[in-house]
């Protein structure tokens, strides 16, 4: 699909566009030589002004809240100060209802206090105004889904049977997404087909568009393209019609996997359903190209974003600058910033972070440590994830030790490294041959309660196969040993 085609299929009104300079729609390539009409002052460049995304923590109710999402957070406040579940539930057991333990389940499941939910579940069941209700069952599931417990899943299931629910559409959807969860994907998606047969034979559990939608996106993921087509046919032929989260959830995982003609061809079917395009969809496609390095097809989209009735949000602009960064298209990158400062964006700490991480690719440590430095003198909350990207652009440069001195002082900076971190410089670390670094990080590690077992292993080296014996990580875990040691074949 060209630029000219894609222009029509996304926006088809769309005529030329001064939105990037003409220069900026030319083939791109690493050795690209920039004229530079639109280029950036270096004084302008030099401060980069983050905000945290975050809600601020408020010492009262929001007046918009209702009465029960503000009995909850009294709730989760309590049980956030250390005090048992059961005692803060029973100290409100007069005016806690089912509603109040729908909101529970979702506040404790974005988190992994999924135990804590069965928890709240058994504490309902004893109250004299549980009801079995299969909106409690459905949430329930869906949240052990989420958490990878499948079996605790299908626990529910049968239990909501065996208390006299019947099991409607929404209980099922949830079961096949809690499935789909699973690391066996294969047999995943087997089970969840069966229930969707299942669905079909059921009166009252007709598959909705919703079902249609988890497969849908559970089988592109899976780069089941016969799967996903057969889906789009049977969807042709039933009741529902598809919706722009069918077409944004397939496109989505093609996308993510490479696979740009069969999210094109999604992208076809689309338009020719009349169904236009939302800023997820601009969103995913720009991130789609960029990660491929069609720009070409990125910027396309881009404009054509610019002229719809959609505006664009800082992941738009992340995207565009961690994708030209990885093609060292510094200047490029830079514009873009540029573009969304002036459109009055405020960068958040993901921007920021996508800075950091793109003037690594293109070998300007010291400006991607100013804008580290920068967001640290700004006295804003640090993330992991934000010391983890200046840690990477170190070891992807060659710079070891500028890497360990940074992890020596970032609890002084407000910061506490976890597994990731850790995972992160044992890679670069062992793939260097640094094995005084390596000792001198699993002492970190054992001093911070962080113990390597043969999944952090096997996820720190597996992409370049510098795999340690079992017996040999177990030792390096205990007695601080580097591990560089190939298994026996």
């Amino acid at each position: 699909m060209d630029a000219s085609m894609l222009q029509n299929l996304v926006f088809p009104s769309l005529q030329a566009s001064s939105a990037f300079p003409s220069s900026f729609t030319r083939h791109c390539s690493q050795n690209y030589s920039l004229t530079r009409p639109w280029s950036l002052q270096k004084k302008a460049m030099t401060q980069v002004s983050c905000v945290s995304t975050r809600r601020e923590k408020k010492t009262g109710f929001k007046s918009e809240k209702s009465e029960a999402e503000e009995l909850v957070y009294l709730l989760m406040r309590n049980m956030n100060g250390k005090e048992p579940l059961l005692k803060t539930l029973n100290k409100f057991v007069r005016i806690v209802r089912t509603e109040h333990c729908f909101l529970l389940f979702e506040e404790l499941g974005k988190s992994d206090k999924w135990l804590q939910c069965l928890e709240v579940f058994r504490w309902m069941q004893k109250q004299r105004w549980y009801v079995a209700d299969n909106g409690i069952y459905s949430k329930l599931i869906s949240v052990m889904g989420k958490k990878g417990q499948i079996r605790m899943a299908m626990w529910l299931f049968s239990e909501m049977r065996n208390s006299g629910c019947r099991p409607d559409t929404s209980v099922y959807n949830a079961l096949i997404t809690a499935h789909l969860h699973s690391r066996d994907k294969a047999k995943a998606l087997e089970k969840a087909l069966g229930y969707f047969e299942k669905m079909k034979g059921i009166e009252w559990c007709k598959p909705n568009i919703v079902t249609y939608n988890i497969l849908l996106r559970g089988f592109a993921q899976a780069r089941k393209v016969d799967k996903v087509n057969a889906l789009f046919k049977d969807l042709d032929d039933s009741i529902n019609s598809p919706d722009i989260y069918t077409y944004n959830g397939v496109m989505d995982a093609y996308g993510k996997n490479g696979m740009i003609r069969d999210m094109e061809s999604v992208l076809s079917r689309m338009k020719s359903k009349q169904c236009k395009p939302d800023i997820i969809t601009f969103n995913l496609l720009i991130d789609s190209y960029g990660k491929k390095q069609e720009f070409d097809k990125m910027e396309q989209v881009f404009k054509s974003l610019l002229h719809s009735k959609e505006k664009p949000t800082l992941p738009t602009f992340n995207s565009m600058i961690m994708n030209y960064g990885k093609a060292r298209l510094k200047e490029k990158a830079e514009y873009v910033f540029s573009k969304m400062k002036n459109m009055g964006y405020t960068p958040s700490f993901i921007t920021c972070e996508s800075l950091i991480i793109m003037y690594g690719f293109c070998d300007c440590v010291s400006r991607a440590r100013e804008i580290f430095d920068g967001m640290v003198q700004s006295g804003k909350e640090m993330k992991i994830s934000t010391l983890n990207a200046m840690l990477d652009v170190y070891c992807m440069n060659g710079l070891p030790m500028e890497a360990n001195m940074l992890l020596r002082n970032a609890k002084v900076i407000g910061i506490t490294p976890d597994s990731s971190t850790y995972k992160l410089l044992y890679k670069a670390y062992t793939k260097a041959n640094m094995k005084e670094l390596v000792q001198n990080l699993l002492k970190h590690m054992d001093r911070d309660g962080i113990v390597p077992n043969k999944r952090f292993f096997l996820e720190a080296l597996g992409s370049f196969g510098s795999l340690p014996a079992s017996k040999e990580t177990a030792s390096a875990a205990t007695v601080g040993r580097s591990p560089l040691v190939r298994p026996k074949t």
